[in-house]
């Protein structure tokens, strides 16, 4: 357990990117209603997810975390869950087929509301109101009264998680992920574009295994792990009074766990030293995420792992990179040495997103698939010079069938963003982007595990 650490120790120090809420009592109001809510996670799960990602620290495992840029409370659907869902399902048979490496599967799914934000007001037509900084905190319309920061959003955004949760847990273990779907979970819009059908051969090479496997008597019912798969939630963890509404004593263990999520992360703007946001994560015993951009230098990053794991602990950090194509190996060999020089058992995640935002001529907000496709290979190239495991993918994408990144083998041209273009932030690949992408990795992957079996030769 962390020393002189409680739940509220981080309101001692710098808090960044909190909304200013006007009615402070309803503030206290909302956050002790929370308190007493049922957790949405257990303690027990996280530290499921921690051993899983340790056998991705030893390079025995891949990590796959994605979804929504932000949730929000009007795309809340049933079908826009189950969709993100299967394209996830989907992107992990890919992978562990073509690498043979089990896939930890982590969704940026039931809790990621709250959004950073570059600056604290936004000007339209010479009007002034505060920046919307996910459905947690306020309205994305551009009026006073919607962005006026509304802490009973937090009971709203609770409300969807659970539900949201509860859905995923029932797809996950009720039978929608046994393998034998996996014909099924291609979504129809896609099509017969050149990775569907790549896709539908993998699928069909998949289920002539399992009818051979069933006819040795190897099945649903004798072997469990066909019928379902775990997974797990995560979210940033930026607004921390929700967050500490959360925070349970385990029951079995007497750790602190924030239960919003099995897994938080800390965001590029709110890593620095003397955080508030820091602080908190510093004392649960959930996984933890780390953002590391151009700005974060070497000596930095391992007083940061000093203060977020001086245990140590195998699965306990993943140090999620996101530098932009044109600058991740320029930066990114410096961090990796450092923390191999200091025998660290992390997590390294390539975010390709976040990096690679252009404005279009039309006006549009977008990420062209090339660049992302560049950073990720710019990702294991360094891994690969460096003899270091290259151990997961952090994507915002989703299963609707978006025009919101340009470029990939459907082709959205800057054009055609305006089709289908719903994200209330930033723009996500959308399911056949994600399948691409997939396949993409699968073989850059392939190549970090010849040139580690020829090193160890």
């Amino acid at each position: 357990m962390a020393t002189n650490w409680t739940p509220d120790s981080w309101t001692q120090y710098e808090a960044r990117q909190l909304p200013e809420y006007a009615d402070k009592a309803a503030l206290d109001r909302a956050t002790a209603e929370l308190a007493h809510y049922p957790p949405l996670v257990f303690a027990g799960e996280a530290r499921a997810l921690t051993a899983d990602l340790a056998q991705v620290a030893a390079g025995k495992a891949f990590l796959l975390q994605g979804g929504d840029c932000a949730e929000s409370f009007a795309e809340f659907h049933p079908n826009n869950i189950r969709d993100t869902f299967r394209v996830i399902l989907q992107m992990a048979v890919v992978l562990t087929y073509a690498s043979k490496l089990p896939v930890v599967k982590v969704g940026r799914m039931a809790g990621q509301f709250a959004k950073p934000r570059s600056a604290n007001m936004e000007e339209v037509n010479g009007v002034s109101l505060p920046s919307y900084r996910g459905d947690i905190v306020n309205d994305i319309a551009f009026d006073a009264a919607s962005r006026e920061p509304d802490p009973d959003r937090m009971i709203r955004a609770y409300n969807q998680a659970a539900a949201t949760l509860n859905l995923l847990r029932a797809f996950a273990q009720g039978g929608y992920a046994n393998l034998h779907q996996v014909h099924a979970w291609t979504l129809d819009f896609m099509g017969r574009s050149p990775w569907a059908a790549q896709y539908q051969a993998v699928a069909e090479r998949i289920g002539d295994a399992l009818d051979f496997m069933a006819a040795c008597g190897i099945n649903p019912q004798t072997v469990p792990q066909l019928n379902g798969t775990n997974f797990y939630t995560s979210h940033e963890a930026l607004l921390l009074p929700y967050e500490q509404a959360f925070t349970r004593r385990d029951s079995l263990t007497g750790d602190w766990y924030d239960t919003s999520a099995h897994m938080l992360w800390i965001g590029d703007r709110t890593r620095f030293e003397g955080s508030a946001h820091v602080e908190y994560l510093r004392g649960i015993g959930n996984p933890i995420g780390l953002k590391c951009g151009p700005s974060l230098e070497p000596d930095a990053l391992l007083r940061l792992l000093d203060t977020l794991d001086p245990a140590r602990t195998p699965g306990r950090i993943t140090l999620i990179t996101r530098y932009g194509h044109d600058k991740i190996e320029k930066h990114l060999p410096s961090l990796v040495r450092a923390v191999k020089r200091e025998g660290r058992p992390v997590v390294w995640s390539c975010d390709p997103m976040h990096g690679n935002v252009v404005k279009a001529a039309n006006g549009y907000k977008t990420r062209p698939f090339e660049r992302i496709l560049a950073e990720v290979r710019g990702f294991f190239a360094v891994h690969r010079a460096e003899g270091t495991h290259g151990g997961g993918i952090h994507a915002e994408m989703t299963g609707q069938n978006v025009t919101e990144c340009t470029g990939g083998a459907v082709d959205v041209t800057e054009q055609s963003l305006a089709d289908r273009y719903h994200t209330h932030c930033d723009p996500r690949l959308n399911a056949g982007q994600s399948i691409e992408l997939a396949f993409l990795l699968a073989e850059m992957l392939n190549q970090e595990m010849r040139e580690r079996e020829k090193a160890a030769a």
